[in-house]
């Protein structure tokens, strides 16, 4: 039936046009970089203890004890093989399962980096890192999410004892969908309503022991649990969400994360020198992640579905030839190469907001503020923009994939189910664009007296882009970056001010806020694609090696910008800065685009050098041999264990039979 070794996409392969071997090193940042990944990507494929074909026909419970399996297994891999922070966290994330273990590297450890003193750091700290307690990030309730002023759980000063009472007064003041809360941590980083003598001062964040160390039974006063099932198979039930409540529960006074904030002894609230602003650092780091972890799940999901429109051939034979390979098709192509350029897109603007990340760092650290304003708002739009580009574009790649891509073993569904809570998480896409909005809105009414800083910066030119129109002639005219960028700084800019002009006729400006909103998130959206286009841009005005790969690079970027153009054409003619023969030739230029994209498209997507473990596809098999696979596939589910199934006789018999009538049901 088949050949092992054989590469049906080996033809495609040998079409490329630049060197793939330099293009994975440019995908992953430094010739470094690309080593370490590449290192613990093979480690786990090549391991069977991380096998996770099977993953999706496990109950529940089956489920997250193979979760915890895996989890000890990648541990135990750590500290033997001594592997660096870095290394494991490429282990874990080629691991690829959500687990307890990500909340506690991610969420908790980083709490108590960030927001706790240097005595606080020295007791919690080692016990983290070596895994003597197990911890999680209790932010989110059920009543409140995204609205953190408005958490409910308390945590009220007792100056007698010189503790603080952590307690849930309400039903919604329910810790609600912390992962690793469920049933895992020992302990939590807990945000709740600080209350001394009476008077409310704020969310602060407390170290809270949930469990007993000796036999993780849950502490008086603690309710906690599992919150259920959630959207997909596998997905993202091998986290163990969760609830918890307190009642009149006790903590040391120093459990209290301090390090901008203390409550003395004697009740009394001090500021510390460490400025509040602090919080943000954080906050821009965590998003900084969630914008490279977009690149990377929108990545899998396009690689899958351009391996699988080369193999796919649907109609077209003549005289009994080959069928056309659905990857030739335009309407493939319009729908394929947009995701495939985002993709890098993406993997551009993290890179540049891991630069921003270390920037903000360093000012923190010499009392300068002036950039905070700014690259918050840009982290979080850029967070927003990503995770819902990505979403959406891992549904749209499950289409490409035809009825097949319906398919679990297709790797999509799963990769969809697990990926579409960030859209959510560390911030609603919808509220985040709204805090864009209001940065932006700010920056045009004070642009008579303050310099716009970064990334919006354009905004200081603002007369000449509201004035200044568009004056591309041909399609080729649109392959120079400054005309596209100008573009979409005019098309950004007039939208901000519009918006700026239609609040301005509000005698209350949050009135107005609220009625315009929609408006005001669409001027954020803009703004946001305008950040991701430059920064693609600016990459691409650096040296970047290898035969062919910064001109494939430029074609992707071109593609990306001009097809944002066309998807938001309404944008660009209503601003005025655009004419409609203009847009014309933009959507003629960017079809000659997708031609120069074709034969370099495996190799693409082969560039981001993905196992077949990570991807977990049947589909995008590297090889190709995607038929007999999935024929295999097939056999392996439980219900083909017997040729007669269980039930045949109590339920389908008696009906064959005409016997429904006496049958016991």
């Amino acid at each position: 039936m088949e050949m092992e070794g054989v590469d049906y996409l080996s033809d495609e392969r040998k079409k490329a046009e630049f060197d793939v071997e330099a293009m994975k090193i440019a995908w992953a940042g430094s010739p470094e970089a690309f080593q370490l990944s590449d290192r613990m990507a093979k480690l786990v494929a090549n391991d069977p203890a991380f096998e996770k074909f099977t993953r999706p026909m496990l109950t529940r419970k089956e489920l997250l004890k193979n979760t915890l399996r895996k989890s000890a297994y990648a541990w135990k891999l750590i500290v033997d093989l001594r592997l660096s922070e870095e290394e494991a966290k490429w282990l874990r994330l080629y691991v690829d399962e959500p687990a307890y273990t990500d909340l506690h590297w991610g969420m908790f450890i980083p709490a108590i980096e960030g927001q706790g003193t240097d005595e606080q750091q020295k007791k919690w700290l080692p016990l983290a890192k070596k895994m003597q307690i197990i911890g999680c990030y209790a932010q989110t309730e059920l009543g409140h999410g995204s609205n953190v002023q408005g958490l409910e759980t308390t945590a009220t000063f007792d100056p007698q004892t010189d503790e603080f009472v952590m307690h849930s007064p309400t039903l919604t003041s329910s810790k609600w969908w912390p992962g690793g809360l469920g049933k895992l941590s020992t302990h939590a980083v807990v945000y709740a309503r600080l209350i001394v003598g009476g008077q409310f001062h704020g969310v602060h964040g407390f170290i809270v022991q949930l469990r007993s160390l000796e036999d993780h039974s849950p502490l008086p006063g603690i309710t906690v649990g599992d919150i259920g099932l959630k959207f997909g198979n596998g997905a993202y039930n091998t986290m163990d969400n969760g609830v918890l409540r307190f009642e009149h529960v006790r903590i040391p006074r120093n459990q209290m994360l301090m390090r901008v904030s203390q409550v003395t002894k004697e009740g009394k609230i001090m500021q510390s020198d460490v400025p509040r602003q602090l919080i943000y650092g954080t906050m821009v780091y965590v998003r900084q992640t969630i914008v490279a972890d977009a690149s990377k799940a929108l990545s899998r999901a396009v690689c899958i579905a351009t391996r699988y429109s080369a193999v796919r051939r649907q109609f077209g034979s003549r005289n009994g030839g080959l069928e056309t390979q659905v990857i030739d098709y335009k309407t493939q192509q319009s729908r394929l190469f947009p995701l495939l350029a985002s993709a890098y897109a993406f993997r551009f603007a993290g890179e540049w907001l891991k630069w921003l990340y270390l920037d903000v760092k360093q000012r923190l650290a010499a009392n300068d503020f002036s950039t905070l304003p700014e690259a918050h708002a840009c982290t979080a739009g850029l967070k927003s923009l990503t995770t819902t580009a990505t979403a959406d574009g891992i549904e749209e790649c499950r289409k490409l994939c035809g009825g097949h891509g319906y398919l679990v073993s297709s790797g999509l569904p799963e990769l969809f189910a697990v990926y579409i809570p960030a859209c959510t998480y560390e911030g609603d896409n919808v509220v985040l664009m709204l805090q864009v909005a209001r940065f932006l809105v700010k920056t045009v009414s004070e642009l008579g007296y303050k310099k716009p800083l970064g990334t919006t910066a354009y905004m200081g030119r603002v007369a000449a882009l509201m004035e200044k129109n568009c004056t591309v002639q041909t399609a080729e005219e649109w392959l120079n970056p400054g005309a596209i960028i100008e573009a979409f700084e005019a098309r950004a800019a007039r939208m901000a001010v519009r918006c700026g002009k239609q609040l301005a006729k509000f005698d209350n400006p949050e009135e107005g806020f609220a009625e315009l909103s929609a408006d005001l998130v669409e001027a954020a959206v803009a703004h946001c694609q305008l950040i991701v286009v430059s920064k693609f841009v600016e990459k691409l005005q650096q040296d970047i090696p290898g035969k062919g790969v910064k001109q494939s690079l430029e074609v992707l970027c071109y593609v990306y910008a001009l097809f944002l153009l066309h998807k938001y054409q309404g944008d660009f003619l209503a601003t005025g800065y655009v004419t409609p023969k203009q847009a014309s030739l933009a959507n003629d230029q960017l079809r000659t685009l997708y031609s120069k994209v074709r034969p370099n498209a495996i190799a693409l997507v082969d560039s981001f050098s993905y196992t077949d473990h990570y991807l977990g596809s049947i589909l995008g098999r590297y090889d190709g041999n995607v038929y007999p696979k999935l024929y295999e596939a097939a056999w392996k589910d439980p219900l083909n264990d017997t040729h007669v199934i269980d039930g045949f006789q109590q339920y389908i018999q008696p009906i064959l039979k005409q016997k429904l009538h006496s049958a016991k049901l």
